[in-house]
């Protein structure tokens, strides 16, 4: 009985044991199984995340937020990974310290001068970096604020969401509730996957051969639910939710304030790809920002548009033959507009065709079929070409009002002292650039504003230069006469020889045979090639204060007669440059080794036989020359008979150029 009593013992202890573990079994299994399964789906959370990150990377368009700590440079590197092509501006600095627009940043400092551009100062550095929004292939676009590039509106933008916009997190309720709901759909699963696979005791789900439990949503990153799609559907299919699931996105950091040294402009709305509101720009037209470009569009008119950012315009090489009235009432912020290569009439532009243009400062209109200056131009307006078209006349008002203007540029037109009133340019009290080229001039035109400083007269037929020509014209700096007919004698020897300020005078391919007289007192820049110049007459540089430097005398009749040692008289200590080149002189000119600032000598293309040791370099002076280009090539010189000391005064032989020579 003992015996039978232990053994009955013993086989309730096993049974008891064994019920346990198959008790713990199930319960053990479950902990293993949402272990794994946790751990997998976070995996493939964390995983899922950082795919749709790198999809949505390029795409983000928004300004960078850079961190102001010890790490700035290393953030800003970050903004070359961005996608978009970057362009560098730089500017000096002082001690570490950036310069900008008159404030002093400190090192390190950040700031957005403007929309899609973040600076940086490094160490005396200002570096900028240019976002260059993505192309958008939607009918309507928006600007969000506080973004940088336009995003696509309503149903797209709705479809976008987790890439322009901030999703903010439930409330707590809702988390908690969509968490409880989430254990409860995983536990169903489990029971649900217990019944259909017999196996289910020792082996979970998707281990074995089954589908995958759906991942829970927890963020790692900021360990807080989120909602998803799934969440919403929770009684959906597992599968189904599943997918919904991958489409999250996770929550852009908050911004991190800005340092007290930077500073930031006020945000600025960008520029949409096109006006809303506004009728579709032309198939061949193109937008840059404020600026709308037509080049060679095949228009036939201008275009009707309503843009109010845009400040400038560019319709050159279409077929346009008209302005009418209100063509720009869209365009009230124009500030450049470039209609040249048109075919534009004068009776095709309306009498208010630039009356809304209030802030227009750039007008061209080269190269169209103008008889007469357009009426109504802004009063607004610096820069006016009107070249290459049929100017027949300029009356007393044909530029009134222009008192701003500060370039006009006139040339190749059929304009004369005939039909161009002494009135015309009075008007024009800020006028420093005048260009009247390729016209019919015989004399300098009369009533030139005093404000005048270039003035550009090549290819008329200008024959003399009388005395009242520059009389108001005391600012005047730079003379351009060139292919005319100008003869010295037909100069005026009062004409400009006290004119303070002009430097430069341009007469090549005149009709000179000497060179004239009479020039004025502050030139340093004399140009007279490809005239017939035979001689240069003594003392004629000799009044100058401070000196001529720049002396061209190319393509001329040059002989040995025709200079002496008092030719150069007055600008040995200045002479810099002097151009000798294709005349007809046979000996190195007298005078040369006393030019104490020279600096480049052209003799080729001469008939020169010898170098006499005198010539170039003073023997008695042991001081190197300034001389530093020397041309004596394409002339009769027997190299190998040029004496040792003839180039001793050159500081580089390389710069002495000797080849090739003419046969004799």
């Amino acid at each position: 009985m003992k015996v039978a009593g232990l053994l009955c013992l013993l086989m309730l202890i096993t049974f008891q044991t064994d019920f346990g573990q198959s008790e713990e079994s199930p319960r053990k299994q479950r902990r293993k199984m949402n272990y794994r399964r946790l751990r997998k789906s976070s995996l493939a959370s964390h995983e899922s995340r950082k795919q749709l990150g790198m999809q949505q990377k390029p795409s983000r368009r928004a300004l960078p937020i850079v961190n102001l700590d010890d790490s700035t440079e290393e953030k800003f590197e970050s903004l070359s990974s961005l996608g978009a092509e970057s362009s560098y501006h730089v500017l000096p600095g002082k001690q570490g310290h950036c310069a900008v627009k008159g404030m002093i940043m400190y090192n390190r400092a950040v700031w957005s001068p403007e929309p899609c551009v973040t600076c940086l100062c490094s160490n005396g550095q200002v570096v900028c970096d240019e976002i260059l929004c993505p192309a958008l292939r939607c009918p309507q676009t928006a600007a969000p604020e506080g973004e940088c590039c336009p995003v696509c509106s309503q149903t797209e933008q709705r479809q976008s969401t987790h890439l322009l916009h901030k999703q903010l997190p439930p409330p707590p309720a809702d988390v908690d509730q969509a968490a409880r709901k989430e254990e409860l759909q995983n536990e169903e699963d489990e029971e649900e996957m217990k019944e259909e696979d017999g196996e289910g005791k020792n082996q979970p789900r998707g281990v074995g051969g089954g589908g995958q439990l759906p991942r829970p949503t927890q963020s790692r990153g900021r360990g807080k639910l989120r909602p998803g799609r799934d969440r919403q559907r929770g009684h959906q299919h597992r599968d189904t939710a599943r997918e919904k699931d991958s489409d999250e996105v996770e929550e852009p950091e908050d911004e991190e304030p800005i340092r007290g040294d930077a500073f930031r402009t006020p945000s600025r709305t960008p520029t949409p790809a096109r006006p809303r509101g506004s009728p579709p720009l032309p198939s061949r037209c193109a937008l840059a920002y404020r600026t709308i470009s037509c080049v060679g569009a095949g228009l036939t008119q201008i275009p009707p548009l309503t843009a109010p950012q845009i400040t400038s315009l560019e319709l050159m090489g279409n077929s346009i033959t008209a302005i009418p009235d209100g063509a720009f009432h869209g365009l009230p912020n124009l500030e450049r507009l470039d209609l040249s290569k048109n075919n534009i009439t004068s009776s095709g532009i309306g009498p208010k065709a630039f009356k809304h243009l209030k802030k227009l400062t750039r007008l061209n209109l080269d190269e169209n079929n103008l008889v007469e200056m357009p009426s109504g131009l802004p009063p607004t307006l610096e820069e006016l070409k009107v070249n290459e078209n049929n100017l027949q006349a300029l009356e007393e008002e044909s530029l009134s009002g222009l008192n701003r203007l500060v370039t006009l540029e006139l040339e190749g037109n059929s304009l004369s002292e005939a039909n161009v009133s002494p009135l015309t340019f009075k008007p024009l009290t800020s006028l420093s650039y005048l260009r009247l080229g390729r016209n019919k001039f015989r004399i300098i035109p009369q009533g030139l504003p005093a404000s005048i400083e270039e003035l550009y007269l090549e290819n008329n037929q200008i024959e003399e230069i009388t005395e009242v020509c520059f009389n108001h014209t005391r600012k005047i700096n730079v003379i351009i006469l060139r292919y005319n007919k100008i003869e010295e004698n037909r100069i005026a020897p009062l004409a400009w020889i006290n004119q303070e300020n002009l430097e430069s005078i341009d007469m090549s391919y005149n009709k000179l045979y000497h060179v004239p007289s009479y020039l004025p007192k502050s030139l340093l820049h004399l140009v007279l090639i490809g005239n017939q110049i035979e001689r240069i007459p003594g003392f004629v540089l000799g009044h100058m204060e401070p000196g001529l430097e720049y002396l061209y005398l190319s393509f001329n009749k040059l002989a040995d007669d025709g200079l002496d040692q008092v030719s150069f008289y007055g600008a040995y200590h200045s002479l810099r440059e002097l151009f000798l080149d294709h005349n007809h002189l046979k000996s190195i000119p007298v005078g040369i080794q006393d030019m104490k600032a020279l600096h480049f000598l052209r003799l080729n293309n001469n008939k020169i036989r010898n170098i006499p040791p005198q010539r170039i370099c003073n023997a008695e002076e042991d001081s190197d020359s300034t001389l530093e280009h020397l041309h004596l090539e394409n002339n009769y010189i027997e190299t190998r008979e040029i004496s040792p000391y003839a180039f001793s005064c050159i500081r580089s032989y390389s710069s002495i150029v000797l080849k090739p020579q003419n046969s004799k």
